[in-house]
């Protein structure tokens, strides 16, 4: 399992596991917005996306947006979005992915890394908790 920063070059793989991860949200599946959406976030650099993957094959995202503590005056990073496609669950990718988060906030002089999930989404929070 190789985790990677995504480019440009990866915007079409990385658009059919955000729309997955939108899906597996309950919201209609919509390819070309999401892709226009990405895009933006990469142009503008709004966001940071790594991306698994095994082999040749991209398994799964994490994406991070900028938060700020006026208190600390330090940056912070919001996991936002992880996801990991279904027949790849439990083969380490989405702990892989956190910990690539963890180190890139530790790259950049952050404070530390910010998320929450679903009450619903046990595996998530099995997840969390473990790292």
């Amino acid at each position: 399992m190789i985790i990677k920063k995504a480019t440009f070059s990866d915007l079409d793989s990385l658009t059919e596991l955000f729309d997955l991860y939108r899906v597996f949200y309950e919201q209609a599946s919509n390819q070309e917005e999401a892709r226009e959406f990405l895009k933006a976030r990469i142009m503008n650099e709004e966001s940071v996306v790594f991306m698994a993957f095994d082999g040749n094959d991209p398994v799964g995202f994490v994406q991070l947006y900028p938060s700020f503590s006026s208190v600390s005056m330090m940056r912070s990073w919001v996991l936002n979005d992880l996801y990991v496609k279904e027949q790849f669950r439990g083969r380490g990718a989405g702990e892989k992915l956190i910990h690539k988060a963890i180190e890139f906030a530790k790259e950049t002089g952050a404070k530390g890394v910010l998320l929450e999930t679903g009450e619903e989404n046990l595996n998530a929070q099995r997840l969390y908790e473990k790292i």
